[in-house]
């Protein structure tokens, strides 16, 4: 009887377990793998609760996401000019995520959440051409 017990008690207690979220950490960098003015990585891709943790590596950078862009009924941020950030999303989907200063030098990212595809018509044409390119090419690799 005890066996039984101890069985179905380590069996309990293993599947009630709980699912940690991840936490993931992107870089604001004057210089990049991709370029100037990035955000590494550019591409992030996530399960909600994660949390996403931006460092302001050079100093003059902020991240916030961009009006319009997130997914529906979701929460976005605006992060202040050269402190860390902390994101934790629970709505999956799609942000697009901005550098205010440098958004006109393109500097943008992508963090998508769940096991979504690039959304069709995310990207306007308010958006500036060097950030349309780079969120076009994080788009296709989604």
């Amino acid at each position: 009887m005890f066996r039984i017990f101890a069985l179905s008690f380590l069996v309990l207690t293993t599947t009630m377990a709980p699912v940690r979220a991840a936490d993931h950490v992107v870089n604001m960098l004057n210089r990049g793998d991709d370029g100037i003015m990035v955000f590494e990585p550019g591409l992030l891709v996530i399960e909600p609760g994660d949390t996403v943790r931006f460092v302001a590596a050079d100093r003059g950078h902020n991240a916030e996401t961009i009006d319009g862009m997130v997914p529906e009924g979701a929460a976005g941020f605006e992060g202040r000019l050269n402190e860390e950030v902390l994101f934790s999303p629970d709505t999956e989907g799609v942000y697009a995520i901005k550098c205010k200063p440098h958004y006109a030098m393109g500097m943008v990212m992508i963090i998508a959440v769940g096991d979504v595809q690039a959304p069709d018509g995310l990207v306007s044409r308010r958006v500036p051409p060097r950030a349309r390119k780079r969120f076009e090419a994080y788009l296709d690799a989604l």
